[in-house]
Formats: C-alpha cells, structure tokens, sequence
C-alpha cells in the first residue's frame, strides 16, 4: 500500500528564505493552471522547467516544509496546492481593506485576482470627500477617520496602501495604531514601522527600471 508524503510544517527547520517563499507563490499558480488543465499528477523537472528553475530547486524548496512526492509518480497536484495554501496562510480567505482610492486604488479594487487567491477587499478608505460614499466593484468608500472602528468590526489585520508618498508614513502609523500587521505598500517610499509590522513594498518604477536594464543588456 502506498504511504501519504509526510507534509507536516514541523519539518521545517530553522527560517525560510525569503526566495523560497517568493517561489513557493510561483509554484502554487502554476500547480493551479495545470489542475485546471485537467492535470492530477506533475513532476520537479516539469514544475522547475516551467518557470525556468532546475528540478533539484524545486525539491529543495519543498524540502524546507516536509515531503511531498510520491515515488514514481510525483507530487498530485490538488495535494500539493493545499499543502501551499497551508504554508502561505492562503487557505482561509482573509479580510482585506484599500486605503487610498486614486485611480490606482480604484484600479485594485477591480482586480479579480485577489479573490480568487483568498483575499476579500471588504472595505475601502480615503480622506477625499468627492470619494467618500462612492461605490467601486461593490465596495463602499469610507473615510479614513472610520478606520478604527470599521478594521476591528471587520477584523482588518492587511492592507492595501495605495496613497501618495508625501502622507504614506503618516497614514501607516495610523493604521498600525489600529492594529494592522501587514501592509502592502504601493506608495513609492519606504516605511519605518516596527518589527511586528509586515511590509512588502510595490514600486512600479523600480520594477521599470529593472525591467529596462533587462532590456539593454540583452541588446549589448
């Protein structure tokens, strides 16, 4: 009889690097085209090769949070993208709000992948008051100054910042005063908050930028 991979998180020895995490993102959306594909089984060499990274990489990621193949036979596709949902913190659908509603923030808003991946804009903020009330893909715009009371009846530990850099800092800190945990910054400027913040910094220009050097060195 075959015996179930050992995909228990206690495995998991010493921290995970942050690559590794960022791969494990890459992973898991790939493991959900192939199953919508019609696909159950997939191999390393087949994961790795489709985003370019070597088989060996892939196990070693995996290795980091317990065995997942099955000799002969692979990783199953639907088992393994659970078992990424679990170590992401992805399989339960969180509770998200926007602050910031210019047209990037409305532009957020509208995106259809968020939830699709277990994130729910619940709510959605800005100090305009030609905004405030406004409705966007079905979320209300409040004012900023409801915050508080909106993020603990709502259970808001993540947020969309999508303000401009000039108030960013300014409206972090009040938004960690009010208990959130996790930021994702889209305002270009780096935030000083502490430690047990979480924050990932989106910067479409850095990405430009980087996107440009790719560029020219391929043609020199």
């Amino acid at each position: 009889m075959e015996s179930p991979p050992d995909n228990s998180n206690s495995k998991q020895i010493g921290p995970v690097p942050k690559a590794v995490i960022a791969r494990l993102s890459l992973y898991l959306r790939e493991l959900q085209h192939w199953e919508r594909e019609g696909k159950e089984t997939i191999s390393s060499t087949q994961l790795g090769k489709l985003l370019g990274f070597t088989d060996a990489q892939v196990r070693k990621d995996f290795a980091y949070f317990g065995q997942f193949g099955y000799p002969g036979i692979g990783y199953r596709c639907a088992e393994l993208t659970q078992a990424i949902k679990v170590i992401l913190g992805t399989d339960r659908s969180w509770p998200v709000a926007l602050v910031g509603c210019g047209n990037l923030g409305q532009a957020l808003l509208g995106y259809g992948g968020f939830s699709e991946q277990g994130f729910r804009i619940v709510a959605a903020f800005d100090s305009s008051p030609s905004r405030i009330g406004q409705s966007i893909a079905g979320v209300k715009i409040e004012s900023i100054d409801s915050f508080l009371s909106l993020s603990k009846q709502l259970d808001i530990r993540m947020v969309l910042l999508a303000v401009p850099a000039a108030v960013a800092q300014e409206v972090a800190d009040t938004l960690v005063g009010a208990g959130v945990t996790g930021i994702l910054n889209f305002a270009p400027v780096t935030l000083s908050l502490p430690r047990t913040v979480q924050v990932v910094g989106v910067d479409l220009a850095i990405e430009l930028e980087q996107l440009a050097y790719a560029v020219v060195k391929t043609r020199t």
